[in-house]
């Protein structure tokens, strides 16, 4: 997920273009796609972690791996949560707008 959100920067610092932003023929995704792909790829990274620990407590997996995946799903983990508490703060804050 992280990955993703940088090929995306990148790709957009590369081309520097910001005219086709929010225009409906541009090629790519919609929003909703891209949540889900996002949240596919966070399920997947969090799930990766969680079976090399039980490989590594088992002694099935070499440490290095484990630990590169376990790290990668606490990167994830705190992505995902920080990412849900600016939903909130946006929703709220839409609440708090007059109608």
């Amino acid at each position: 997920m992280v990955n993703r959100i940088g090929e995306a920067l990148s790709q957009l610092s590369k081309t520097g273009d910001l005219s086709n932003i929010g225009d409906k023929t541009s090629a790519g995704k919609d929003f909703a796609s891209f949540v889900r792909e996002a949240t596919r790829d966070g399920i997947d990274t969090l799930k990766t972690g969680e079976t090399m620990s039980m490989k590594g407590i088992a002694g099935e997996a070499d440490l290095n791996d484990v630990v590169s995946a376990v790290n990668s799903a606490e990167a994830t983990l705190q992505l995902v949560t920080t990412l849900r508490e600016k939903m909130i703060q946006a929703y709220q804050e839409v609440m708090r707008m007059p109608i």
